[in-house]
């Protein structure tokens, strides 16, 4: 309430006291009535802004144009995910509209030694159809076929380059459906440099250190055989700081306060831990020093509860631990089977992070599938651990760039505010995000197809726009699924605006308040 709202009211009160002492009760109301009305008159709003009842969003939307609007009225296959970002929440009339969508999975920068594999999923599937993975050339360097709605098809990239591949699909006529690029880095493998601590010997951990060893890894390994005996293998010391730590539970679970500690410090600093959950015994520890809490595994349904994940074109059956992680607070789940039964598990910790692994029995496999379980294994260390000793970790969450629309870069290791440089583009500065596990993010608009470099300090990195025309149905699949948590992330009832509120209309305290005066002054004049 403003002063000279208070100022009338207090005015028509006191004009209304003194016709009181005065016995004029006729004339009191009259002047308690200006004054109220006048007061409530001057409480309305000044100016109320025009309300539109709906507004439909287009490419060129842009905030301002929806300010003021009541609803979202959304045509065709919706906005992009950072496009969504940009607008306020506001509920949506949009029906999404059939055809066929197109799902694309792949890396964009791969370490050399790595297998590049590439998932494509049709929506609808229908009848047999191929995937071509073609070289630069034209080539084919992989094909694969299947009557599904999902293939796949690999290849290991033989240099450290930079390619523009391209994926064709075919249907059994061989009739091309879909074709369009895709854009690999292939970056120089850096050594990893690990550090194992266990606090009993095992198979599995026995076949991890071989793989490690196989694949160049230098290792500090030390196995507790005993009360007072410890084998130790690899390095008496790193040549460089450790890139990453294993352990089991039951080595963590027996150390004292002073030994968690230090490891902890380690990871504070930058280095991921993986925990190798199988002998883990004790929860309550966990929960004290990690916040993590154990759910045990019920034994009765172990043989249900088996984790079946792929690689290398093979299937793994995998037991899960005894005891495995319930995900919340700072956890979360990292990785889960093909039937959706989660893994690996992760949480932060301060610069680093902390990575719990729920399967065993992973030493089965050495025999039968050991290139299954080398890759596997692989995909454990490159989701857990930096496996390099870059400062800068880039992260690029728009999967489909597109020349003329907005986009965002990330990366971690990079101070907020900091800046960036990006070809073609302004100087950017880092800004942090929540919502990208801590990274920092800058946000452009590329303005043609092709390669363009982003660099911050000594760190450097590619990315390629996409043009307008390229993979029309995995654009459309995307925008389909950005409008789909727009739409989610909007409350019942929610406008986002107070703009279209009821108001009180200002004509009527207007027509009270000159009614009042005007009895006032013809009793006055009588």
């Amino acid at each position: 309430m403003t002063p000279v709202v208070i100022v009338a009211a207090a005015t028509g009160v006191a004009s209304a006291a003194l016709y009181l002492r005065r016995r004029r009760w006729v004339d009191a109301g009259l002047a308690a009535t200006a004054g109220l009305a006048l007061a409530g008159l001057l409480a309305l709003p000044s100016s109320v802004t025009p309300v539109m009842d709906a507004v439909t969003v287009t490419d060129d939307t842009v905030a301002a144009d929806v300010a003021q609007a009541g609803r979202i009225v959304v045509s065709g296959h919706g906005l992009r995910e950072a496009q969504w970002r940009d607008l306020p929440l506001r509920p949506l009339s949009w029906q999404a509209p059939s055809g066929d969508l197109l799902w694309l999975n792949f890396p964009r920068t791969l370490a050399l030694g790595r297998t590049f594999a590439l998932t494509v999923r049709r929506q609808p599937a229908s009848g047999p159809w191929r995937l071509q993975l073609l070289a630069e050339n034209g080539a084919v360097l992989h094909e694969a076929r299947g009557g599904g709605a999902q293939l796949t098809v690999r290849w290991l990239p033989p240099l450290a380059e930079r390619l523009l591949l391209r994926a064709r699909l075919l249907d059994d006529a061989g009739k091309t459906l879909q074709e369009g690029p895709v854009p690999l880095t292939v970056v120089p493998a850096l050594p990893l440099h690990v550090v194992g601590r266990f606090g009993a010997p095992s198979f599995d951990t026995r076949v991890l250190n071989e793989l490690l060893h196989d694949g160049g890894a230098l290792l500090d390994w030390q196995t507790v055989l005993g009360k007072a005996v410890t084998r130790s293998e690899g390095v008496a010391a790193l040549p460089a700081p450790a890139n990453a730590a294993v352990i089991d539970a039951s080595w963590f679970e027996s150390q004292g306060g002073t030994a968690r500690a230090a490891l902890l410090a380690q990871v504070a600093q930058g280095m991921p831990l993986l925990v190798v959950g199988g002998n883990a015994g004790a929860p309550a520890v966990w929960q004290q020093a990690l916040a993590l809490r154990l759910a045990q595994q019920p034994v009765t349904t172990e043989q249900e509860d088996t984790r079946h994940v792929a690689a290398a074109g093979t299937v793994l059956a995998l037991p899960p631990a005894s005891w495995h992680p319930v995900a919340g607070g700072d956890w979360s789940v990292l990785a889960a089977d093909q039937d959706g039964k989660p893994w690996l598990w992760q949480r932060p910790w301060r610069q680093g992070r902390i990575v719990w692994l729920g399967v065993a029995g992973w030493h089965r496999h050495a025999i039968t599938a050991p290139a299954a379980l080398a890759q596997w294994w692989q995909q454990v260390l490159d989701a857990s651990s930096r496996a390099s000793l870059r400062s800068v970790g880039w992260v690029k969450p728009d999967p489909l760039p597109v020349a003329g629309l907005r986009t965002e870069l990330c990366a971690h290791g990079v101070r907020p505010g900091g800046t960036v440089a990006v070809d073609g583009q302004a100087a950017l500065a880092w800004q942090a995000r929540t919502d990208q596990g801590g990274a920092a993010c800058v946000a452009f608009w590329p303005r043609q197809v092709g390669w363009i470099a982003a660099r911050s300090g000594k760190e450097a990195t590619d990315m390629y726009v996409f043009g307008a025309d390229d993979w029309p149905a995995w654009q459309r699949a995307l925008r389909q699924e950005a409008t789909q948590r727009y739409a989610a992330r909007v409350l019942p009832g929610d406008t986002g605006t107070t703009a279209g509120a009821p108001t009180l209309p200002a004509w009527p305290f207007a027509v009270l308040f000159a009614a009042a005066l005007l009895g006032l002054w013809w009793r006055e004049r009588r």
